[in-house]
């Protein structure tokens, strides 16, 4: 089989990630070590959570990161197409803004990596040097131009050196706005008779607020427009600093999930506002009361889940399922991804990074602690996965 053979899902790997979908699993852990009881607590006929809104959506939850990135140039639509036919239960975007206002989904505002914008040479002044959150960052940036000049442009793959496959679908794609994601949402529920979920990111929000370009308060028009700023609106909003989902909470109902990233990090907004908490506090059974006073859920990275060791190898759960259950709140960890080079060490296989390692493998681990999702660039892997947890419990 040739590299992009593998790669490519095929429609035996299409079918089976969709039938998984049907499928779930308990949340259940043994008390201090934060493993699930997976083998005595889950059964192959769980299907979906209970109630209404995002408690209604298959355990484990399987989010397309950025799309199917994994397969297609991220935040584009054929991305999240591909991850809605591969069976995904919520596709994710990241917001960020142009300059006169409009939304529009990027990973990033450095649209440097992502789009065609350095081929362009009535844009070559535009590219400049900027301090984003602490770090400088030489590029283009979506602040500096209009939504008009943004769609002159052409998404492309961000990691060709790892995703060669990837770059077939260069040029195929514009960057959609927010609004676009909206409507297509809409056309593709009526069109498959079930609400298509998504999973909304504000990025970088106190350093836009700065320009004058804040991000919640166009979102929350946004989602009210289209009916999706109700607490069983079929959206979650996450990001990185509490205080955007905090301001969220005053605007909207939809649940919000609060992003931590390592835990010796801080949140940008606590460091522009002084307070002193990292990450590791905000992962203490005090730090996740707080959260859960105005979020429903957080997004760890899943070293926060489980940590590695010094040569890269999975080592325990910490407890941090079981402590954010404990609270009410849900988990929607992130990034699972096949290649070596994002694999735990004991996963990878061979020696070439850009090669899928034991992904399977990884997954069980992951999913095993007790997660009620998971970000996943290959969304038909994490499903399969899903699926054996299920079927093999």
């Amino acid at each position: 089989m040739t590299q992009g053979e593998r790669r490519t899902p095929a429609r035996r790997t299409v079918l089976g990630a969709a039938g998984a979908t049907v499928l779930g699993a308990s949340t259940a852990l043994t008390a201090g070590t934060g493993t699930a009881r997976a083998a005595d607590q889950r059964t192959s006929g769980a299907a979906h959570g209970h109630g209404r809104g995002y408690r209604s959506l298959p355990v484990p939850t399987v989010i397309g990161h950025r799309g199917a990135s994994g397969y297609r140039p991220e935040h584009t639509l054929g991305s999240y197409r591909l991850a809605l036919d591969l069976g995904a239960h919520v596709i994710e975007q990241d917001l960020v803004p142009t300059k006169d206002g409009h939304l529009v989904c990027r990973h990033e505002n450095d649209i440097t990596a992502t789009t065609d914008v350095a081929d362009h040479p009535e844009f070559a002044s535009r590219k400049t040097t900027k301090t984003i959150d602490g770090t400088a960052l030489t590029g283009w940036f979506t602040e500096d131009f209009t939504l008009a000049e943004l769609k002159t442009l052409r998404a492309k793959e961000r990691i060709p050196g790892t995703r060669q496959e990837n770059t077939l679908y260069d040029g195929r794609w514009t960057v959609p706005t927010f609004e676009e994601v909206l409507r297509w949402a809409e056309d593709e529920g009526r069109r498959r008779g079930r609400e298509v979920w998504l999973h909304v990111e504000t990025k970088h929000p106190t350093y836009f607020r700065s320009l004058g370009l804040g991000l919640e308060e166009r979102l929350a028009k946004q989602l009210r427009r289209y009916g999706r700023h109700r607490a069983n609106s079929p959206v979650f909003l996450q990001s990185f600093e509490p205080s955007s989902i905090q301001r969220l909470a005053e605007l909207v109902d939809a649940p919000g999930v609060v992003l931590l990233s390592g835990a010796n990090s801080r949140p940008w907004d606590f460091v522009q506002a002084g307070d002193p908490r990292t990450v590791a506090d905000l992962v203490t059974p005090k730090g996740l009361r707080w959260i859960a006073s105005y979020a429903r859920g957080i997004g760890p990275t899943l070293d926060l889940v489980i940590p590695k060791d010094a040569s890269g190898r999975l080592g325990d759960p910490t407890t941090l399922v079981r402590d954010a259950h404990a609270e009410g709140l849900i988990l929607h960890p992130y990034t699972h991804r096949n290649e070596n080079s994002f694999l735990p060490a004991d996963f990878r296989r061979g020696t070439d990074p850009t090669a899928y390692g034991d992904a399977f493998g990884s997954l069980k681990r992951y999913l095993e602690t007790g997660i009620d999702g998971i970000f996943a660039d290959n969304p038909d892997t994490a499903l399969l996965a899903a699926a054996d947890l299920g079927t093999r419990g």
